[in-house]
């Protein structure tokens, strides 16, 4: 794919990790995913909501599930077949409005 990200090497991988710590690697090193625990439901949607919005602005989209006061989010680069910056910037922006 001529236009596709870059795929982080594994050097650089760990490095951006270690400012999300509570991200794990995920389907053999090619994703990152966390889960996120609210007081309710309106909290979760509401922090969806936000979160669509910046994945919008991105123009890039988790993969994410919802069931009542817990959002859980994973990000990979499907047409990387991997982690690239694009994950990494958007993790670090769902870490703020969290």
């Amino acid at each position: 794919m001529p236009n596709a990200p870059r795929r982080l090497k594994p050097a650089e991988l760990a490095r951006e990790l270690e400012a999300l710590p509570l991200w794990a690697l995920v389907n053999n090193g090619t994703a990152i995913a966390r889960s996120f625990t609210f007081a309710d439901f309106a909290a979760a949607f509401a922090f969806m909501t936000r979160v669509a919005e910046a994945a919008e602005r991105a123009d890039h989209h988790p993969d994410w599930s919802n069931s009542w006061n817990r959002v859980n989010i994973t990000l990979s680069t499907h047409s990387a077949d991997g982690l690239t910056p694009r994950d990494i910037a958007l993790a670090l922006e769902i870490e703020k409005l969290f």
